[in-house]
């Protein structure tokens, strides 16, 4: 593990975000956008990290910056868990970390708040959404993926069918949520990524958590039309915000989440854990974010 110096406070309360390449995340608005709001003196910046030298690169940030926590995206979701001192349920089922808050011991943290923050991005839409005995669609078996069937099987979901290309990646995940699934009483099936399927009209919601759909990315292409008029059609994908899967969606009258509330609600997660306040969803700040990506 790694030992950290973390003796010395500044009047500034500092946090951030790291990854490689890091100039296209969006966090820092998040973050300072509630900073402000909040009146908080605080700060949250972009850090670049490579892969080389990855664990003295990350001491020295906490130890030279004295950040209280920071954020990990793409590709140190998962390189980051052996160098953390304790880890949330969510982590360590998920396999990955998101969140990382640096205790006054020194200890090193980490959590993965993107399955909450799907989950409370449908509540913004649908406040009355029961996930209970739902029968769930999942387009991918990425890391996005793992996080939100870990947050489906938590919400006891009855059913989740994964749709991968790799179906050897879909099967890995049963495989690791295979004791949290039979707890919850939630079964879990692997099937080929198709346009369509015969019980698709039996599906309560679908979710794309590939990115497919994004800009210069391949649509998905499942033929909604068998659809009933109930299923929620979730995509996480926010450039575009709305994807021509949820453009289809739309076309076949179901009703649609886009995928920016989720990036939201999970940074609030973080923003609580460093700067002490929990702030409120915004739809001021989801059009900043819109405009600026």
């Amino acid at each position: 593990m790694l030992k950290i110096n973390n003796s010395t406070q500044n009047t500034i309360i500092k946090s951030g975000v790291i990854g490689f390449p890091i100039d296209h995340s969006l966090s820092p608005i998040i973050h300072n956008y509630y900073l402000n709001k909040l009146n908080i003196n605080g700060s949250y910046d972009k850090y670049s990290i490579a892969i080389d030298n990855f664990e003295e690169s990350i001491k020295n940030l906490i130890n030279k910056e004295n950040l209280q926590g920071f954020n990990i995206t793409i590709p140190h979701k998962e390189r980051i868990l052996k160098f953390c001192d304790h880890l949330s349920n969510s982590a360590r089922k998920i396999g990955a970390v998101n969140t990382i808050k640096i205790l006054e011991n020194g200890k090193i943290f980490g959590h993965n708040s993107d399955g909450e923050g799907f989950i409370k991005n449908l509540f913004n839409h649908f406040p009355d959404y029961k996930f209970i005995n739902k029968k769930c669609l999942i387009i991918g078996a990425g890391g996005a993926s793992r996080a939100i069937i870990y947050s489906l099987i938590k919400e006891k979901v009855a059913q989740i069918y994964i749709a991968n290309r790799n179906l050897d990646r879909a099967y890995k995940i049963i495989e690791d949520f295979d004791d949290f699934s039979k707890e919850k009483n939630v079964q879990i099936i692997a099937i080929e990524l198709k346009n369509n399927y015969p019980f698709l009209h039996e599906i309560d919601l679908i979710i794309n958590s590939s990115s497919m759909g994004m800009n210069n990315q391949n649509p998905i292409e499942l033929d909604l039309s068998l659809a009933k008029k109930s299923t929620v059609i979730y995509d996480i994908v926010y450039k575009p915000l709305f994807t021509q899967f949820l453009l289809m969606a739309k076309k076949n009258n179901l009703p649609i989440v886009t995928g920016i509330g989720m990036l939201i609600e999970q940074a609030i997660v973080g923003f609580e854990m460093w700067y002490h306040q929990k702030p409120q969803y915004s739809y001021e700040l989801e059009k900043n974010l819109i405009q600026n990506y």
